[in-house]
């Protein structure tokens, strides 16, 4: 029985692992010019084809943390993030220190979370990642490295905030990954 839960959770952490590097393939590649025929230069506007992409690993690591906590461990989670910081040129070790301190904030009051309803959880992710934006802002801007316009970020927040449901129902429904009832046991007996 304890090889079933050993591999189940290994499962997860590679499910977690391609989807991850799924999400870096379509970042890493050049499709950023497809739809900038239209713009007319020295146009400033943000338009569809300038829009940022939502940050889906945040998503995807939130989500997946109120729902199973324990099928995701944290040094996976600031791993994954540390090398995203490196392949997408951020400084390293920044955003992966929020996204960890934001997750251990999350598992550490799961049983909390149990009770609440989507939409209660879903203003707790939004202010969360408020939070984890704003707070990414002011250290760069501390340390007065170079970034992005405030416009762009807060569309990345809003994108990201608005796929955060989707994120969660594919979990909930396409993976099973629901947030365990209160008192609730798994295969051997061991509380969830």
């Amino acid at each position: 029985m304890a090889e079933r839960s050993l591999s189940s959770r290994l499962w997860y952490v590679a499910l977690f692992l391609g989807i991850g590097a799924l999400i870096w393939l379509f970042r890493l590649l050049p499709l950023q010019g497809l739809g900038d025929a239209s713009r007319v230069p020295g146009d400033t506007s943000l338009s569809l084809a300038t829009w940022p992409t939502p940050d889906l690993m945040l998503a995807l690591c939130l989500a997946w943390v109120v729902r199973r906590p324990d099928l995701l461990p944290a040094p996976l989670i600031a791993g994954y993030i540390f090398i995203e910081d490196i392949l997408m040129m951020r400084p390293p070790g920044l955003w992966a220190l929020i996204v960890l301190g934001a997750t251990e904030f999350l598992r550490q009051r799961n049983p909390t979370l149990r009770g609440l309803s989507f939409l209660l959880e879903y203003a707790l992710i939004a202010a969360l990642m408020l939070g984890m934006f704003l707070l990414n802002r002011m250290v760069l801007g501390i340390v007065m490295v170079p970034q992005a316009p405030l416009g762009l970020s807060l569309a990345q927040f809003v994108g990201t905030v608005a796929t955060y449901p989707l994120v969660a129902a594919g979990l909930h429904f396409g993976l099973s990954l629901r947030k365990p009832a209160t008192g609730e046991v798994d295969d051997l007996g061991q509380k969830l």
